[in-house]
């Protein structure tokens, strides 16, 4: 392919022009913005240099926001390209791009930095910790991971968007069939991004294990940082698989490697194999922390300690094992014979269980319980039927001799959906309206609140039950057309209303959060939703350093027990506290990042090189840099203290 030729945009329409124009005025207006208003110091100082646990999460807030309506455009165009047969809105090489980065963009830059950014915030707090083990570390975990995802989004106006599925399997993925330069974005942003989460998964692991408060044994930590302990220790096992699967894909397109190919020795179900020992430990990568949120929501609202607190935490350490398990469920029909299918359909059916055992705990928990219907605990209402259909339709689906009618049919891509948009996008908005007053110092409109919870709920059904039923009657994924014959055309009609209400119902959110930060009151005190575990035990805003005094933990739910036993939390005196100094070294380094990863996609071997070691000049500049970061002092920490609402003690 010509030079030229591969920055060309392979399938130009006038949606990619239009985008093109948007994003260049989107650029222009930031920069404008910050330059009148005399913000890039600012910038620089408070967001693109911090180290700040807190900072950081609601960057990665951001970030998934961003994603998610990026990622919800391209479903809308799907939807509205299968709403009538024989429609012409999108041709083939379209919409096979943007079902393509649809996945990817929701699941990747979408759900997992809304886990991050929860992970983030959450749980340093509710362990009493004052940051990460990490600082820098996590600081340079976030820029690698938004480096890669705007590597990923500026593909389809530069070269041109991956083709081959969010799953890329080869030899599709492969130059004979993808001669664009998609799937090296694919394989190289996804590459990027996944070395920060992997950064993180080890973060976090170190800081749950050795910077918990006094007293706070593992038996005593809340559920939300058990499941994100468990979730890390998932992310280290699972994305190095990822990590050199991805990098033997680059070779196999960038290098004429053979490890995927159907010739020279290759092996194209290698990368099936190997993309779903990453890709379903994946799904509980997603999983796990939104029932550790579920879990401290329905407790707070239900005003109930949670039900079977070991068996909870027992059930999530099944699940992470048996996540590891089931991966060939993923191709029951792909040949490999009676024998192997029978042992998957059996641990995939097994996962089942633990899973079950949680619906249960939170059952219970409501039982007999004080419910108080917030925007957070309607969520996680909605969350628990809708879930359980999608959980259903996975042993369904587990069945190995049944997935030969199901598989590659609308039936799945309605499983997938109702489990994860239940089951990770209502918790993500559920943990965005409960910890938005402690991240912001105000609270979302509930009125508001509870219309978009109640329109995206009932628009889920909408859009994903026909979807079992199309797919029942043979509807294929991935197919962009069909003919009025078919009889597909009415089901894929209510599937695209249902989209449209999910549309309207996040386009109420980003009015409530509009509305809110417009009207609401900043009197909330710390602790609005008379909650029960340790994030809520410091003030709103949080200072720099989280809590001036360490607390002292006697339970699992220790800021609910100190208030209904009338005990401190807070003993002893206030000490100067050290903290990390801040640092644009992880900016930079990622900055690099993305410079090498663009000449990586179009083969510009001179740029890449200099990129090259300008990534190993930085971790060597780090190496032998001296920074043992700065005390605050007792004085500093009265004075901040009195100032946030008087001293907790």
């Amino acid at each position: 392919m010509d030079f030229f030729d591969r920055f060309a945009i392979p399938h130009p329409s006038l949606a990619i022009y239009v985008s093109m124009v948007a994003i260049g005025l989107t650029v222009i207006a930031i920069l404008v913005g910050l330059t009148y208003f005399k913000k890039w110091g600012y910038l620089w100082r408070e967001w693109l240099t911090t180290v700040d646990h807190k900072r950081i999460g609601i960057m990665y807030l951001i970030s998934a926001l961003l994603m998610l309506f990026r990622g919800g455009v391209d479903a809308i165009m799907m939807r509205a390209q299968l709403a009538v047969p024989d429609n012409k809105l999108l041709d083939a090489q379209h919409y096979n791009e943007i079902f393509t980065t649809h996945g990817i963009v929701m699941i990747i830059f979408m759900a997992m930095p809304f886990i991050m950014a929860l992970m983030n915030f959450v749980v340093p707090l509710q362990i009493g910790a004052r940051d990460v083990a990490f600082p820098r570390l996590n600081a340079l975990s976030f820029w690698l991971f938004f480096m890669g995802a705007m590597l990923f989004n500026i593909s389809f106006v530069v070269g041109g968007s991956p083709d081959a599925g969010w799953t890329s399997y080869f030899p599709l993925a492969g130059t004979e069939f993808s001669e664009s330069v998609g799937s090296n974005y694919y394989m190289i942003a996804i590459q990027i991004a996944g070395l920060g989460t992997l950064m993180t998964g080890i973060n976090f692991i170190t800081t749950i294990l050795k910077m918990r408060a006094p007293g706070m044994t593992l038996m005593k930590m809340p559920m939300f940082t058990w499941s994100i302990l468990i979730t890390n220790a998932i992310i280290v096992f699972a994305f190095p698989v990822l990590t050199v699967l991805l990098l033997m894909g680059t070779m196999d397109r960038l290098f004429a490697t053979n490890f995927f190919t159907t010739t020279n020795g290759g092996m194209d179900m290698l990368w099936a194999n190997l993309f779903w020992v990453w890709g379903h430990p994946e799904v509980y990568i997603l999983i796990l922390p939104a029932f550790g949120i579920y879990s401290e929501i329905i407790s707070t609202f239900a005003r109930r300690n949670l039900y079977g607190y070991k068996s909870m935490v027992a059930s999530m350490v099944i699940i992470s094992l048996l996540s590891f398990l089931v991966w060939a469920h993923h191709f029951f029909t792909m040949g490999q014979g009676a024998l192997a299918n029978s042992i998957f359909s059996i641990t995939t059916m097994a996962i089942a269980v633990p899973t079950g055992i949680k619906i249960f705990n939170w059952l219970f928990t409501l039982w007999k319980g004080k419910i108080t219907v917030t925007t957070p605990m309607l969520y996680s209402l909605l969350f628990l039927p809708i879930f359980t259909i999608g959980g259903v339709t996975g042993v369904m689906l587990g069945m190995s001799a049944a997935d030969y009618q199901y598989h590659n049919t609308m039936f799945l891509v309605a499983h997938f959906h109702m489990v994860i948009i239940p089951g990770v996008v209502f918790a993500m908005l559920a943990g965005l309206t409960y910890y938005w007053p402690k991240m912001f110092g105000f609270m979302l409109n509930e009125r508001i609140g509870k219309w978009a919870a109640s329109i995206i709920g009932i628009s889920t059904l909408v859009a994903f039950m026909p979807m079992f039923f199309s797919g029942l009657d043979g509807q294929a994924r991935r197919m962009y057309t069909y003919s009025a014959s078919t009889g597909f055309g009415p089901l894929n009609m209510i599937s695209f209303i249902g989209a449209l209400g999910l549309a309207a119902g996040f386009i109420l959110i980003v009015y409530n959060i509009y509305y809110s930060t417009r009207y609401a009151t900043r009197d909330i005190g710390s602790d609005p939703w008379n909650a029960r575990s340790l994030e809520w035990a410091t003030h709103t805003p949080v200072p720099e350093y989280n809590f001036a005094i360490l607390p002292q933990v006697q339970s699992n739910e220790a800021f609910w027990d100190s208030k209904k036993n009338k005990y401190s939390l807070f003993n002893g005196k206030y000490k100067k506290i050290h903290m990390p100094n801040k640092s644009g070294l992880p900016f930079i380094m990622a900055s690099i990042f993305f410079v090498w990863g663009f000449t990586f996609v179009f083969s510009i071997w001179i740029p890449l090189i200099l990129t090259t070691i300008g990534i190993f000049a930085c971790m060597a500049y780090r190496s032998f840099e001296k920074d043992h970061g700065h005390y605050i002092d007792v004085a500093e920490i009265i004075e901040t203290e009195n100032k946030l609402g008087g001293i907790k003690k």
